[in-house]
């Protein structure tokens, strides 16, 4: 069976730069994975797409070296199974927020004895192997979201759920869980509290002896959080980057023709 490449660096002492896939593209989805990344998530929970636009973009993320992962909707049986048979080799689970929760999320990842996994795997037989099904209870990789009250509330629980393989940081939800309106959404906290928060969750990780991710906004906080210890770090996502690409470039363009850059919005940091 392929080995998973974030285990491989996980076991060297290696962090992960993850990319992250909202546009339900399997083009886009080809030109992001191809940039280097460790591994690559494509999001079904607030991603511009559905199982029909998620199966190609597995295929298309196989061309490369990077791990193919997918952020489900929510915590079913039903979408965690299909986006593994389909050839996922991690998956994030949003909205974690007890211990029995974690054991569900868990037990959907592994085939019998070890948990639920119903076998049927359709495409993952294909890309990863004809000894799949012996070996894939080793190598997917389980993530659960942390990113409520609740969460933080039940955290030292969630940690030491068997099976579990990290934590994943949604620092936008986590702090309107946590501080309601307080603050602008967003993901590159810099208030005290959160920062102690998501610092909390790494450490809680750590010491339950699994790892931690953490979503970010921009290389630099990206840097500064596997300064902190982190094991894997999102970048920014396709959306971003080309809005962002795009509007640095048609301002370029009018600077340098000298006509007004138009008042467009930049683009915000408050999503998927």
């Amino acid at each position: 069976m392929t080995q998973n490449n974030i285990r491989r660096l996980w076991a060297s002492g290696k962090p992960v730069l993850n990319g992250w896939l909202s546009i339900g593209n399997a083009f886009t989805a080809e030109i992001m994975s191809g940039q280097g990344y460790d591994s690559v998530t494509i999001d079904q929970q607030h991603g511009f797409l559905g199982y029909d636009a998620l199966a190609p973009m597995l295929q298309a993320v196989k061309a490369s070296p990077a791990t193919p992962m997918v952020r489900v909707p929510w915590n079913a049986p039903g979408d965690i199974m299909k986006a593994l048979d389909g050839g996922a080799l991690g998956i994030i689970c949003p909205m974690i927020n007890t211990r029995e929760e974690t054991e569900h999320f868990v037990s959907c990842m592994r085939y019998p004895p070890n948990g639920q996994r119903s076998m049927g795997p359709t495409r993952a037989v294909f890309a990863h192997g004809a000894d799949y099904g012996k070996w894939a209870d080793d190598q997917v990789i389980a993530l659960a979201m942390i990113e409520t009250a609740d969460g933080m509330k039940n955290l030292k629980d969630i940690v030491r759920t068997p099976g579990l393989d990290g934590v994943y940081i949604g620092p936008a939800d986590l702090t309107l869980g946590l501080t309601g309106r307080k603050y602008p959404t967003g993901f590159d906290r810099e208030e005290p509290e959160m920062i102690e928060a998501i610092r909390e969750i790494l450490a809680r990780a750590h010491e339950a002896g699994i790892k931690a991710a953490l979503h970010c906004g921009n290389s630099a906080y990206a840097a500064r959080a596997i300064g902190w210890g982190f094991d894997m770090v999102t970048l920014l996502n396709d959306v971003r980057l080309l809005a962002t690409g795009a509007k640095a470039s048609v301002d370029q363009a009018r600077k340098l023709i000298g006509e007004q850059v138009a008042d467009a919005p930049a683009p915000k940091n408050t999503g998927y």
